[in-house]
């Protein structure tokens, strides 16, 4: 069998694998603080100058920001695209790491040893798990495995202001059968999972207007506006008492979920409990026909995520604000659009206001929710390379958050994206103290050596 020997050739290659990650570790290619643009097109150049190594023709291509690391290699199957990002989150507040966050580290814990470091999991440990299972094959048999192109971004933690104008302008050059994103995790930190449904992400800050300036509450109050007591009012008014969304034509493009994924969710067994009891709650919110994992991978949200207005420091000042404001999120699905929905929910808004006070609005992004289409092939082959790995097949799940690539994939290059990642709920990603499984690096490794010899 041609890919046992890749997968001991892996096995017996672990230390110098890691020995590169670490490398790669200690680059602070941090995208959103001008300050580090140098590291990251210095993370951009290693990861070129790795990719060469590999055969592939590599090369770390200019944007208004950080560079794109595009790489072509391999002949013949299947024409595969693979996504990672090479820039990682800032590491405030400093204090809270334990050591230098650009000085890796193998440290034993009780549940094994891990890699830490700011980007160990988020996402230069997942990343490097695919371009090692290719050094893995092109050390045994000579070649890549298949038609191969690496796209690696530099500014997806910093909102990725490049990336839709370099998919636009380099359409043809990008267009695969197939994209593979490697940023996700693990089901529970067991099960492999095959994230096939992303929420879409809609923003909006709401600042009402009333008097033209602040009041005095006992010369003015009862009398007066007060915008914050409006706003609160619009706000309560999102939700009725079954956890529905109020907004009309807010559910407009929401599908049901399909009985067959439906069923694979009900097996996970998702503990609820222990979910809400980690961070100190134990009710579910929201709708409440709907199941706990219904709720936070393929059911739409609207929440609050800011509201002020008048006086919050120390001490008392009985004032009524000229201004409230506020700013709400929307988590989207299926096919709802959302620039409709924006222009709805302002509508609303504006239906609700008392005479004397205005609304004004300020966006803060849209993206649309991405379905994944699981009858393409290699999705079952996803599924069976991960049971042989993992000793469970994968299950198809969804995802709370929002990952904007896998709808720019589809929407700009007409391509499905595959989204199978190997981090574990407790990786701290974006916080202090990063760190990535070593048995996930390894494994993860091994996955895309199995799954590349079935699609190849």
């Amino acid at each position: 069998m041609r890919l046992d020997p890749v997968l001991a050739r892996i096995d017996s290659d672990l230390p110098e694998a890691l020995e590169r990650l670490m490398a790669l570790l200690r680059i602070p290619s941090i995208s959103t603080d001008p300050a580090f643009k140098p590291d990251c097109a210095r993370a951009a150049d290693w990861l070129v100058a790795d990719l060469q190594s590999l055969g592939f023709d590599a090369a770390a291509r200019p944007t208004p920001g950080h560079p794109m690391v595009v790489a072509h290699g391999g002949e013949g199957g299947p024409h595969l695209l693979f996504y990672g990002h090479y820039d990682v989150q800032p590491v405030d507040p400093l204090n809270l790491w334990d050591r230098d966050p650009f000085d890796p580290e193998l440290q034993d814990t009780p549940k094994g040893k891990v890699i830490r470091a700011r980007g160990a999991s988020d996402d230069k440990g997942q990343l490097m798990t695919f371009l090692e299972a290719l050094r893995a094959w092109k050390s045994v048999h000579g070649s890549l495995p298949c038609r191969l192109t690496i796209f690696l971004e530099g500014e997806e933690e910093s909102g990725s202001p490049s990336l839709i104008p370099f998919l636009q302008e380099n359409k043809a050059e990008l267009q695969a059968d197939l994209a593979m994103i490697c940023d996700t995790g693990l089901f529970q930190d067991t099960a492999p999972a095959i994230v096939t449904m992303l929420r879409g992400l809609l923003g909006e800050e709401i600042t009402i207007h009333a008097a033209n300036k602040d009041l005095h509450s006992g010369m003015f109050g009862g009398l007066a506006q007060n915008p914050l007591r409006v706003l609160s009012r619009i706000l309560a008014n999102m939700h009725d008492e079954s956890g529905r969304i109020t907004i009309p034509g807010f559910y407009d493009g929401v599908t049901e979920l399909p009985e067959a994924i439906r069923a694979q969710w009900q097996a996970l067994a998702f503990d609820h409990a222990k979910f809400l009891g980690d961070v100190g709650l134990a009710l579910p919110a929201g709708e409440i026909d709907r199941t706990p994992l219904e709720m936070i991978w393929s059911r739409p949200t609207a929440e609050i995520n800011g509201l002020w207005g008048g006086y919050t420091g120390d001490g008392f000042k009985t004032v009524l604000p000229a201004q409230a404001h506020a700013k709400v999120s929307f988590r989207l699905v299926g096919d709802q659009a959302p620039q409709a929905i924006r222009a709805a929910f302002r509508d609303w808004v504006r239906a609700q206001l008392p005479g004397d006070c205005t609304a004004e609005f300020a966006d803060h992004g849209a993206s649309p929710a991405g379905m994944m289409q699981i009858t393409h092939p290699a999705f079952e082959a996803a599924r069976a390379a991960m049971a042989d790995e993992w000793g469970r097949a994968a299950a198809y799940v969804g995802c709370g958050g929002s990952i904007p690539i896998a709808g720019y994939f589809k929407t700009h290059l007409g391509m499905d994206a595959m989204l199978l990642g190997f981090g574990r709920d407790d990786d701290q990603i974006h916080s202090p103290n990063e760190k990535y499984d070593l048995e996930c690096f390894h494994k993860g490794i091994r996955s895309w050596a199995r799954l590349l010899d079935r699609l190849a």
